[in-house]
């Protein structure tokens, strides 16, 4: 892939215009836009080449390239006016193209990655394989399952690693909200403009993550968006973890596009005959790693104190508190936790009581888990 600027002499700003010209010009996908960038060197290029010389872009059939030279030079023009105007109101809203240096290189892994790019907020460094793990799962998540996403969510960043999501009700809310309380970046790729929270409980949250959209501004929510936005979930992630999902569900579109990128999958195993489980269980059948805590994927994937941390019991502990917590690094129950350290029942209880005063443990379901 060709990387901007080849020409040094191109202009950076009538690049990008053009390349959003033909992103919302109909009848252009991802795919075309690429040929023809590559074809001819630019979006300037492309779009300064006769007609005539359109034929001999590969995937350019009659009536793509008949919308080649009708392009949306007012739509662009238009939506960088808005995103401008965004900005004078104090908005981190920016555009990326496909090919400019901060274009994030892990989209590549996708067959069709967007031409353009809406963010808003900063964004890590994203190579090839970038430090981030995708969660994802299902709207109407169990309690158990939103309490397992926060523990997980909370110690893959306390270990450095950036928590994907898609902003949605349930595990991605958990997920997101537990990044964002542990101090660290989170980035949700939506299904709407990044200046358009979907759902709108989420309006706050959003504030605090970072926003990844290939629709323009103002765009609302449209069903169509959302299996979409989910193939750049799975490329944005080294690793996408399925914690809840039906089989025919966007947790499962997620995993489908991650294993096509490449990328390594983990599901948590769920209750049998629970529909919310039928995903994750076809995918653990299918090969994706069971994973019952954030040290499974950090020891999948080599990532061990990939920030210069690990995940440790909190310091200063009286010693059975810490026996306790160093005891959960995956939910248990008390029988569990009682055989692993030695305590009796009764003791336990009221170690683990302490925990949960302390903000450290909680239970859920029958099982403990730490926070």
């Amino acid at each position: 892939m060709s990387r901007f600027p080849s020409d040094p002499a191109l202009d950076q700003s009538a690049e990008l215009r053009l390349l959003l010209a033909l992103r919302l010009t109909p009848g252009l996908g991802p795919r075309r836009i690429e040929a023809l960038r590559q074809h001819f060197g630019s979006a300037v290029g492309a779009l300064a080449a006769p007609p005539s010389a359109l034929s001999g872009v590969e995937g350019l059939d009659r009536r793509s390239a008949a919308a080649v030279t009708k392009p949306a030079y007012d739509a662009a023009a238009q939506e960088l006016e808005r995103v401008a105007q965004a900005r004078s109101e104090g908005k981190d809203i920016r555009l990326l193209g496909r090919g400019f240096p901060d274009y994030p290189p892990a989209l590549e892994a996708l067959g069709d990655p967007p031409a353009v790019l809406w963010v808003r907020g900063p964004l890590p460094d994203l190579p090839a394989s970038p430090y981030t793990v995708g969660i994802v799962g299902t709207r109407g998540a169990s309690p158990h399952a939103l309490s397992l996403t926060r523990q997980i969510a909370t110690d893959l960043s306390s270990a450095g690693v950036t928590v994907v999501s898609g902003l949605a009700r349930g595990v991605d809310t958990a997920a997101h909200t537990a990044a964002v309380e542990a101090g660290a970046l989170s980035i949700g790729v939506v299904g709407t403009g990044v200046d358009r929270v979907y759902p709108a409980e989420n309006v706050d949250l959003a504030r605090r993550l970072s926003l990844v959209s290939e629709y323009p501004l103002g765009t609302g929510p449209q069903a169509h968006h959302f299996p979409q936005r989910n193939r750049l979930i799975a490329a944005l992630s080294s690793a996408v973890l399925v914690v809840e999902g039906e089989l025919k569900s966007g947790s499962l579109i997620t995993a489908t596009h991650a294993l096509e990128c490449g990328r390594t999958v983990f599901a948590v195993p769920g209750r049998a005959g629970d529909p919310r489980a039928a995903g994750p269980h076809r995918l653990l059948r299918e090969g994706a790693v069971l994973t019952e805590s954030a040290a499974d994927i950090l020891t999948e994937l080599g990532w061990t104190g990939v920030g210069g941390t690990s995940i440790t019991s909190p310091p200063d502990l009286p010693g059975e508190q810490a026996a306790v917590l160093a005891a959960l690094t995956e939910p248990r129950t008390l029988d569990d936790l009682s055989a692993q350290t030695g305590l009796s029942l009764s003791d336990l209880q009221t170690t683990l009581m302490m925990l949960q005063l302390a903000g450290h443990a909680e239970e859920s379901g029958g099982r403990w888990l730490r926070r």
